[in-house]
Order: C-alpha cells, then sequence, then structure tokens
C-alpha cells in the first residue's frame, strides 16, 4: 500500500526489530510473577475505570497478562506468538509489524474504555494471528504436535466463532470487536474487498465464456427426420424445403431432391 510506504520512508526509525520476540520475553516474566502472586494480575490487567484514577500503567501492562495460568499452555502459547511472530516480521519488514501491532494496541484499548470490553489481549493475538494466515494461509502446524492442520482452516473456524458472537451479542460488543480488529481492518481490509470485486467479475466472466462456448457447441443446420447436424457429421449437406424445414440430403421431399 502506497500510504504505508510514504509512512515508511518517514518514521521507519520508530521500528521496533523483533518486537515479538520481546513480547514473549515480557509476558513469561508475567507469568512467572503471577505464578507467584495470583493477586498480581489484578494490578496489571486493563481496567478503565482504575486508569481514569491514575494507574496509567495498565495501558501497557495489560498486553503481557497471560491468559492461562498452565504451564503447559503458555508454554505452547509463548512458542506459537514467537513463531507468527517471526513469519510476520520476516513477511512485512519491523516496521510494518510494529504499527500493525501498536494499532491494535490502541483498537483494543479503546474497544475497553469506550464500548466496556473485557477483551484484555485476546483480540490483540487473534488479529496477528489472522495476519499470519493471510500471510501464510497453506502454512501446516501440528496441534498438540499430532494433528496435521493448515493454519487456514484453523483461522476460518476462530472467525467463524468471532462472527457468531458478532451476530447474537449486543451492539456495544459489535462495536468493541470492530475496535481491536481496526488494525487488521486497516491493513487487509482494502486487499479483501478487491479480492471480493475480483472474484465476482471473475465469476462473470466464466458464466459469459460458459454461455458463449454453449451458444457455439449448438448445431447450425439439423436435419428434422433424423435429427442429424453438420456437427455430428460434417460431411453431411442441407437443404431448406418448401415447407421451411431444413433436412439432410437423405432426407430431403423427393419433389425436391436434385436429379441424378
Amino acid at each position: 500500500m502506497a500510504w504505508l510506504d510514504k509512512l515508511e520512508r518517514r518514521l521507519g526509525f520508530l521500528a521496533v526489530p523483533g518486537l515479538m520476540r520481546i513480547v514473549v520475553g515480557l509476558t513469561a516474566l508475567v507469568f512467572m510473577l503471577v505464578r507467584l502472586n495470583p493477586d498480581f494480575r489484578f494490578v496489571l490487567d486493563l481496567n478503565p475505570a482504575r486508569v481514569l484514577h491514575g494507574e496509567v500503567w495498565r495501558l501497557v501492562t495489560y498486553i503481557f497478562l497471560p491468559q492461562t495460568a498452565s504451564f503447559l499452555w503458555i508454554i505452547l502459547f509463548l512458542w506459537f506468538l514467537w513463531f507468527i511472530g517471526d513469519g510476520l516480521e520476516q513477511a512485512w519488514g519491523a516496521f510494518r509489524l510494529t504499527l500493525y501491532f501498536f494499532v491494535g494496541v490502541i483498537g483494543t484499548t479503546a474497544a475497553a474504555f469506550f464500548f466496556g470490553a473485557r477483551f484484555s489481549n485476546s483480540m490483540l493475538f487473534a488479529s496477528l494471528f489472522y495476519a499470519f494466515a493471510r500471510f501464510y494461509p497453506d502454512q501446516v502446524i501440528y496441534i498438540l504436535f499430532i494433528l496435521p492442520v493448515k493454519i487456514k482452516w484453523l483461522a476460518w473456524v476462530s472467525a467463524a466463532f468471532l462472527l457468531f458472537g458478532f451476530f447474537i451479542n449486543s451492539n456495544s460488543y459489535r462495536m468493541a470487536l470492530v475496535a481491536a480488529f481496526v488494525n487488521y481492518l486497516i491493513f487487509f481490509g482494502p486487499e479483501i474487498v478487491y479480492e471480493a470485486r475480483h472474484r465476482g467479475e471473475v465469476s462473470a466472466r466464466r458464466k459469459r465464456f460458459a454461455r458463449q462456448s454453449r451458444s457455439e457447441a449448438e448445431p447450425l443446420h439439423k436435419c428434422a427426420v433424423c435429427g442429424a447436424t453438420e456437427l455430428s457429421d460434417p460431411n453431411l449437406d442441407f437443404r431448406v424445403s418448401r415447407d421451411g424445414e431444413e433436412y439432410c440430403m437423405a432426407h430431403l421431399p423427393r419433389a425436391e431432391s436434385p436429379a441424378r
């Protein structure tokens, strides 16, 4: 996108190389601190009321607050976050990944402040996952190191649940969901709209081609008696009789048959 290119030329120095590795490291640190003192998580989560009372660190610390207390799940989560972070940085570069991430942070924070969402950082990391699925749809991962699944299918299943929640919940939830995914909509929305239009145009062209193909396959001549056409036998000759019907020479009425 042209505007991203311009922005990168002007603000490229703000890029944070290895950003997701930093996030992984800080999340691991916070996980250990919460394991030592479970009440510590309530000092770090995104609570708009407490932020308005001066606890501004919550605007940042909630990013690193793990959503599990299990060692197994946090290891899997951090490995996957590292994995998709490296993939996105390779596809985008450090600046665009940094921009995408912090626009997501702003969107998630806005969802909490203006619409009362309790997403914490789950939607932020979900937006990273969907971005990865756009770049690497056929990447195969092994669920629990056993079941091979392509990233795009996991993304579709996850998106189906989000859409279900979008339709059954309140308007405030819908607005919060849109705000939380504002980074994905900004970066991929125009591309998705273009692809949808392009698919429609391709479908229309295919239908026109199919209609033309069918018309080209229709015979120009057809015998009213035997049904033979120039397609079934290219050597046949046809004549139109006085009754207005078309016949092959073998079935042309005798009175009109050419003399031999």
